[in-house]
């Protein structure tokens, strides 16, 4: 009998702010301020954008902006925080790690310093509500200019010991190329910051690459096109650089076709490491346990390589080494029960 996905312990280290809303709190918060929602985040829900093409990504963004806007007091902003850690809890996941770009509130918070010193608290205060760890990703918009990326980066290394662990880069791969933002990720690197870039997703391998040679990535979110090269793949493999493969996400943006077409699997077997997320589940309607679940149901993952999985999310995260020793010491009890 297969056992439970939900008891296995696991680390999450993809998942956006914004991103990580509960639908229910996405829908009572715009009823309280009179935010009207379109039917896509509504009736319609979880959309389909097919986000390929850029139409599709500007709907995205559109509906990503419209989400956004219900956040607008502090108190929002830990609650966001709190049931963010109650799902994760719930669904096995004992260390989260969450990008935020803190411009997109600078304006409604206080300024950017004022708005990633929120966000920290409320993390902190999450982490010990719920019994998890919850750490902080900073992340640059790649459709911004580079300059904004290092004002970023400068406040990401101020914070690396209130809760900051890594840098990231997110947005359209296709509107801001890896290198343009190297000293962004020069200046977190240099910091103790984990480099964490976005790449792979709309463009190909070569996105990948650049992530890797320009920006000397930890890890790639995303990363699913790199299955296109087999050697990358050896690459990623050789220096265990993790993708943070996001199935569900991938299906929902039109990057692929079906569920079946995500490539986690060549991925697995050519050793390049996984730590699978769930990106963004207010827009895609599942949060991380549904993707352990296609990874057995679709892709054919035993549960011995389910806990393989689960380990190297562990091992691909910056988890206090204990933390990482007690819960690998749990996925191997998970696997001999």
């Amino acid at each position: 009998m297969p056992r439970p996905l939900p008891t296995l312990p696991k680390a999450h280290l993809h998942l956006h702010f914004t991103g990580s809303m509960r639908h229910t709190t996405l829908i009572e918060l715009a009823a309280e301020q009179g935010v009207h929602l379109p039917d896509a985040l509504v009736e319609d829900w979880p959309p389909r954008l097919r986000a390929t093409d850029e139409r599709g990504w500007f709907r995205f963004q559109r509906l990503y902006d419209i989400a956004r806007s219900v956040l607008r007091r502090p108190e929002d902003v830990y609650r966001l925080l709190r049931e963010a850690a109650e799902d994760e809890r719930a669904e096995g996941s004992r260390w989260l790690e969450i990008q935020v770009d803190p411009s997109g509130y600078a304006q409604r918070f206080g300024g950017l310093t004022a708005t990633l010193e929120l966000m920290l608290d409320a993390a902190d205060r999450a982490a010990r509500q719920v019994g998890i760890g919850v750490a902080v990703i900073v992340a640059a918009n790649r459709t911004r200019h580079p300059l904004d990326a290092r004002t970023l980066a400068r406040l990401a290394t101020q914070y690396r010991d209130r809760g900051v662990i890594g840098f990231g880069l997110s947005n359209d791969e296709r509107r801001g190329r890896a290198r343009d933002f190297d000293g962004a990720f020069r200046i977190a690197k240099r910091a103790g910051l984990l480099a964490v870039p976005h790449g792979g997703e709309l463009l190909g391998a070569v996105s990948v690459a650049e992530c890797v040679d320009d920006l000397d990535a930890d890890r790639v979110g995303h990363g699913v096109r790199a299955a296109e090269s087999p050697r990358l793949m050896e690459r990623l493999a050789d220096r265990q650089i993790a993708c943070e493969v996001c199935p569900l996400s991938n299906v929902g943006l039109g990057v692929v076709e079906h569920a079946e077409d995500v490539p986690l699997r060549r991925l697995f077997d050519a050793g390049v490491p996984i730590a699978l997320g769930a990106d963004d589940p207010l827009l895609f309607g599942a949060r991380l346990l549904p993707q352990y679940e296609l990874a057995r149901d679709v892709y054919g993952f035993r549960d011995a390589e389910l806990a393989e999985l689960a380990r190297q999310s562990i091992r691909s995260s910056a988890a206090p080494d204990s933390l990482k020793k007690e819960l690998l010491t749990e996925i191997d009890t998970w696997l001999a029960d």
